[in-house]
């Protein structure tokens, strides 16, 4: 239930949870059955398609002879459930290559360990969701209800082999002979016909497993696996973690008062990590220490095995201001400094890389003259773009993702050429000679896929995406001194000129995210949100990525102060050029770092800001984790000042504007106890608010048709009362 103080306070709160579960309370018929034949289809079948993305073909895995590809996708656009596909690319046919219905005998269930690697991926669909293969894109290995199956690309067949269960993160070598995965914290590889599973490392007490990825190298490095094979298939890399000096928190079930509380290793700020060692495995029973200095550099950010080198392991400081690419020499543990990267502030970190090229040379993102630019060996190979992520590594040249002069957009880039010629934004993943180019655009829904040889379309894999039911009529704008970019959506049909609008702010607005990129999909809610007579803002502030190093750590030691200000520009200089926008009713919403920043808004910018929802917000920067929040605050011990300024629990006195705190009980990134500790400390400032709890809900908002439906409609009703119209 909500904390409130006094009896109106509680009586807000039952009000708000009241109207989830009505219809339109207090409006006329006419408007009501309008909200029911109209917007409310619309949530509702957002939900249902999991915001019209099932149905999207990604994971792809393309044969290097050119003969076919494999990828992930479900059946239609409203199934959650993925499917494992196989295209014959001289003929385009598919063919289900793993089908979750035909291979499960019942319904799917996950286990604790796969349910957690679903939620730090923000994966909510179920079956195949993972495509891991050999070399040749042959042999196909995923988890379906903790058991394990193989799909052979050449015959067609999946079936099951016979192992220790529930099966996470299964994997192919690169030969197709044998299938290595983690079961009960321990790696173990089993043969492809189903002979000789055994465990292979194995942890050597409680809280401590082996070839999985921690909770902060999957939620913040980017990193979720914990073991990585050798070319040749005979030994493997295998990161060993060790949790039993962080701390262990409790996430309970308040609806069910019987059930014992999920306990979980939750790492954060100032507090100890997970410590990560790492050792070579060979199938024949060797095992060999690799020699790094864990304490100096105690993150392990990602690891390389290709035929172009040793093995290769990024590891990183803990202030993060150092990361050093390491070779390992797979057959005494020992390692070598190939590259040092500093920064005064910190140290990025990128898809893809370190990586070798076949002919051995370190391929690298580095921030050099205010650019993040890809170097192969010594050589700058991007010019001035923006380089994002390294998708693939060959022969003849890299292919990279990077933003020209619009950060809004991210184009496919292989050596000099550009591959992506249209505006948007833009993906691909090589095999051979063959590229698979993913699309999105503000000219269409969903993506569309095309498959290329030298650069010229030789097929496309079909996108089953539901077509959304409205199109978004938004206006990309480029404003204020620093260039923000922002989007402003204005209900369908609407005129300038033709009256005064309520505005209401929608950002992330934090790093490591973007919100104005040039794709439809990115702005269908946006949308919905202005049809329900709101002008709406999405801006993208300093922090966000696309625009450079030095806008990126614009941030350093100052989210508040920063990421608000930014904000506030944006509102203004756009409420300037557009006179419609009523700057007397201004509103902001937002989700995660997105509700700190509408919490923060009204608590520091009530002249601005009329009234806020924060959604998950971070409140106090003490409890979120040790990775993301020392990369931008510090050390809580050298800067408690810094977390002083930027936590918003303090603020709570000040707040005289109508706030509404929403939090899933059963967040395990975002805790609960952020939201009820601001709520707390609002009650014993004697400040008017509400608190809506989630049970059941995680850091991912509810997605149920009907429930889905009643969270948006409560959130829109509930800031029409409080701008007071």
């Amino acid at each position: 239930m909500g904390l409130a103080k006094s009896r109106n306070d509680q009586q807000a709160v039952e009000v708000v949870h009241r109207r989830a579960r009505r219809t339109c309370h207090n409006q006329t018929r006419a408007a009501r059955l309008s909200v029911v034949t109209s917007e409310t289809s619309f949530l509702r079948l957002q939900a249902r398609t999991q915001r019209f993305t099932l149905g999207s073909p990604r994971e792809f895995r393309i044969a290097p002879d050119g003969g076919h590809l494999l990828f992930v996708r479900s059946a239609s656009g409203e199934d959650r459930t993925q499917l494992l596909w196989r295209q014959d690319l001289a003929t385009g046919v598919e063919s289900r290559l793993g089908d979750p219905s035909a291979l499960l005998a019942g319904a799917e269930e996950l286990s604790a360990e796969e349910r957690a690697r679903r939620e730090r991926s923000r994966e909510q669909s179920g079956g195949v969701v993972g495509n891991a293969t050999d070399a040749a894109a042959r042999i196909a290995a995923f988890a379906l209800s903790g058991r394990l199956f193989v799909a052979d690309a050449r015959t067609g067949e999946s079936r099951e082999l016979v192992t220790a269960t529930p099966v996470v993160d299964p994997r192919p070598d690169p030969t197709g002979t044998h299938v290595a995965y983690v079961a009960d914290n321990a790696l173990r590889v089993v043969g492809v016909d189903g002979s000789g599973d055994r465990a292979i490392a194995e942890p050597e007490g409680e809280d401590r497993a082996c070839g999985l990825a921690e909770f902060i190298a999957a939620e913040e490095m980017g990193r979720s696996r914990g073991y990585w094979w050798s070319p040749d298939g005979t030994r493997l890399l295998v990161a060993r973690t060790d949790r039993r000096e962080v701390l262990h928190w409790n996430i309970a079930d308040p609806t069910n008062p019987g059930t014992a509380p999920d306990v979980i290793a939750y790492p954060a700020a100032g507090t100890p990590n997970v410590v990560v060692t790492l050792e070579v495995v060979g199938l024949d029973g060797t095992r060999v220490a690799v020699d790094w200095d864990g304490v100096d550099q105690p993150y392990l950010v990602t690891a390389h095995w290709s035929a172009g080198g040793p093995p290769l392991i990024a590891v990183q400081s803990r202030d993060q201001r150092t990361v050093q690419v390491r070779a390992v020499d797979p057959d005494t543990g020992a390692t070598e400094v190939v590259h040092t990267e500093t920064d005064d502030t910190w140290v990025e970190i990128y898809p893809g890389v370190p990586a070798w090229t076949p002919d051995g040379r370190l391929v690298r993102i580095i921030p050099r003259d205010g650019v993040n630019r890809l170097v192969v060996g010594d050589e700058v190979v991007s010019g001035d773009r923006q380089v994002r992520s390294v998708l693939d590594v060959a022969d003849d040249a890299v292919l990279y993702t990077a933003s020209e002069d619009d950060p809004t957009q991210v184009h496919v880039y292989l050596g000099d050429r550009r591959l992506s010629t249209v505006d948007g934004v833009h993906t691909a993943a090589r095999g051979g000679d063959t590229i698979v180019l993913a699309s999105w655009s503000l000219d269409w829904s969903g993506p569309r896929v095309h498959v290329l040889r030298d650069g010229e379309q030789v097929g496309e894999v079909a996108s089953l995406t539901v077509e959304p039911p409205l199109t978004p009529n938004v206006r990309m704008l480029t404003v204020g001194e620093r260039g923000l970019r922002v989007a402003l959506l204005y209900p369908t049909g609407y005129e300038p000129g033709s009256g005064k609008l309520p505005v209401l702010m929608d950002p992330y607005g934090g790093p490591h995210a973007q919100r104005v990129i040039s794709t439809r999909n990115a702005f269908l809610n946006p949308q919905w949100l202005a049809d329900q007579g709101f002008a709406v803002l999405v801006a993208d502030g300093r922090g966000t990525p696309g625009r450079g190093p030095e806008w990126e750590r614009a941030i350093a030691f100052d989210f508040a102060g920063v990421t608000l200000a930014d904000q506030v520009d944006a509102l203004h200089a756009v409420a300037a050029d557009h006179p419609d926008l009523d700057l007397a009713r201004v509103a902001i919403r937002g989700w995660s770092y997105g509700g700190y920043l509408a919490a923060l808004a009204v608590l520091r910018a009530p002249e601005v800001f009329h009234a806020a929802i924060a959604g998950a917000p971070v409140t106090d920067w003490r409890i979120y984790d040790t990775h993301y929040t020392e990369r931008y605050l510090g050390h809580p011990d050298t800067h408690p000042e810094v977390y002083d300024r930027n936590s918003i629990i303090d603020d709570a006195p000040k707040l005289d504007r109508p706030l509404l705190i929403i939090h899933g009980l059963a967040d395990d990134n975002v805790v609960v106890a952020h939201g009820i500790r601001l709520s707390s400390a609002l009650v014993a400032a004697g400040r008017p608010h509400s608190f809506l709890p989630l049970p059941g809900v995680t850091h991912m908002t509810p997605q149920e048709d009907d429930v889905a439906e009643n969270f948006n409609m409560l959130q829109i009703r509930w800031l029409k009362s409080a701008l007071g119209g």
